[in-house]
């Protein structure tokens, strides 16, 4: 395996650029898909030579489960600093399953809560919930808004308002930023890529719901007097589902023209040259954990006894 066990551990590195610029130079929509994708692939990528790492450290420990074959010098000798590298695999790959295991654990825990708060209310489509607290936000299948947050717009406004949550229904953004946050967990390099996707999946809602209003002004207005009336939403309630992003550069993107729907920008461009460096450094990710796995699966089935 030599050391391309351990490029897919850094090269999460290589989609920061494009993380960055993605936020202003893609299309919101092409932005999310792009970067959603290479943090799933890099991700798994990377857990996959932890779990080869953590089979080379868990051979060398007294008492292993695994076949006496595997603890070979020659098997060891597939990875380079084995001894090191081996037994930190090890705890590494628990926490990445603890972290994740909690992710979706506590992601189940919220969207039931919310489910069963929602049952006995009128409206399959949209619940109005007659509270105090102003907040919107969308389930997988529902959207909830209270009364308070109505109120405090204008019937212009409130059709912008619908109109980004069922963008949100519309595009399962749910599925995009519950992908990378496990991602994010389990490697902390796609952090970045993780906070991009969460502001271009609510610039993706917001370019949709001014299509379909047909004025970004009002677009923008209904964001930012939504923003201001649930700025206190204390975060234990049902509203934290509702991440509304960097509010006053949604703003200023709806007050300047609508992005260009261009799938792949031009190579030509530092947006072009950061999105060829991302898809590089994950097509060597994905490369160099698939010749890993297939080296240490002929390496043990070598060393294991007839």
């Amino acid at each position: 395996m030599g050391v391309f066990v351990f490029l897919p551990l850094v090269l999460p590195l290589t989609a920061w650029p494009v993380a960055r610029l993605a936020e202003g130079r893609l299309h919101p929509r092409t932005a999310a898909r792009l970067l959603t994708a290479v943090a799933v692939v890099m991700a798994g990528c990377s857990t996959l030579c932890l779990a080869l790492l953590m089979v080379v450290g868990t051979a060398q420990l007294p008492g292993n489960p695994l076949p006496d074959g595997w603890s070979d010098p020659e098997v060891r000798a597939a990875v380079p600093h084995d001894e090191i590298a081996g037994r930190a695999a090890i705890p590494a790959l628990a926490a990445v399953t603890v972290l994740c295991g909690r992710t979706l654990h506590r992601h189940g825990r919220v969207i039931r809560r919310a489910r069963r708060a929602l049952t006995a209310l009128p409206g399959r489509a949209v619940a109005v919930l007659p509270d105090s607290t102003p907040y919107a936000y969308a389930l997988p299948e529902r959207i909830v808004v209270t009364s308070a947050l109505l109120d405090g717009l204008a019937p212009g406004e409130r059709r912008a308002l619908f109109a980004h949550e069922r963008a949100h229904l519309a595009a399962r953004h749910h599925r995009h930023l519950l992908a990378v946050h496990l991602a994010a967990r389990a490697n902390p390099f796609l952090r970045p890529l993780r906070t991009a996707v969460r502001y271009t999946a609510e610039r993706w809602a917001d370019e949709e719901a001014a299509r379909s209003v047909g004025d970004r002004r009002t677009v923008a207005r209904a964001i930012g007097k939504a923003a201001l009336l649930s700025a206190g939403t204390p975060a234990p309630t049902l509203a934290a589902l509702a991440a509304t992003g960097a509010v006053p550069r949604r703003v200023a993107a709806l007050l300047g023209p609508a992005p260009v729907a261009r799938t792949w920008p031009s190579a030509f461009t530092a947006a072009g040259l950061a999105v060829w460096g991302a898809a590089a450094g994950t097509l060597v990710s994905a490369m160099s954990s698939a010749n890993s796995a297939v080296t240490l699966f002929l390496v043990l089935r070598a060393a294991a006894p007839p």
